[in-house]
């Protein structure tokens, strides 16, 4: 694609170019039947001890250096278990969850095709870059079941680095793995405060937000440069980036001309 001014292109994973959302509701089914048929829970207790889950997970707070994912995840399991049944906490049903939830989440984690066509075809002219928060080890384990790594030309991972999006440190390092300038850099992602917002702190030239279900923002939020409805709408948008650098380009060299004369 070869475009003027723009070099590379920094990727999201999760929501982004995997839809991790979709997969996690597939791994809370799973366990939700797996309590009920093996385990004989009621479908109620069952759906109470996941979904006081999945507020313990969008709540977490992890510092690897005091506890690993895995232990701090089991936990999790294991205190929404005693929250809603009482009694002794069971570790090995609290266990069984976890990695039952896991493996279910992992399988159902895939890069789709016209995806990776798209990323290809991009790759032809620029370069890519997946930039993904989170602890190291789970997604690590994400990115190895999707595949995707041949498709970039570096993996940077927040859990890994001093700080994570939006932090500008964790984007210009970025732009330091490819040998390029934040201005010649463009940032795709589905969280308003973390990925766009990261790219307007570090200065990049251009930040795409990917809102699937189009909703309207709310009047706080970062204001994003392009709104696409999905991640295979982005080369229309670098198109369009394009188009409007050599129009400025022409704009620029006419009045450069008049300016002579």
């Amino acid at each position: 694609m070869g475009l003027h001014g723009v070099k590379a292109v920094f990727f999201d994973l999760d929501n982004t170019l995997i839809d991790t959302a979709a997969a996690g509701r597939r791994a809370i089914e799973e366990v939700i039947s797996a309590l009920q048929s093996k385990h004989h829970y009621g479908e109620e207790e069952a759906c109470s001890i996941c979904d006081k889950v999945q507020a313990k997970l969008l709540k977490e707070c992890h510092d690897p250096a005091k506890m690993c994912i895995t232990d701090l995840r089991i936990s999790h399991w294991e205190e929404a278990i005693q929250e809603t049944i009482g009694g002794e906490a069971n570790r090995d049903l609290a266990a069984e969850c976890y990695y039952l939830w896991k493996t279910t989440r992992l399988q159902h984690l895939t890069l789709a095709e016209d995806t990776r066509a798209m990323l290809t075809e991009l790759r032809k002219g620029l370069r890519l870059l997946l930039l993904t928060n989170g602890d190291r080890q789970t997604q690590r384990e994400k990115i190895e079941a999707c595949a995707c790594q041949p498709y970039f030309d570096a993996v940077v991972v927040g859990g890994e680095q001093k700080e994570e999006k939006p932090a500008p440190s964790i984007f210009h390092y970025c732009c330091d793995l490819l040998g390029v300038q934040p201005a010649e850099c463009v940032m795709v992602g589905d969280s308003l405060d973390t990925d766009i917002q990261g790219g307007l702190n570090a200065g990049l030239k251009a930040t795409v937000w990917l809102n699937k279900a189009m909703t309207a923002p709310v009047d706080t939020a970062p204001v994003p440069h392009y709104i696409i409805s999905s991640v295979l709408d982005l080369p229309a948008v670098l198109q369009k980036m394009e188009h409007n650098i050599n129009a400025k380009l022409g704009t620029d060299h006419m009045a450069s001309s008049n300016e002579a004369h």
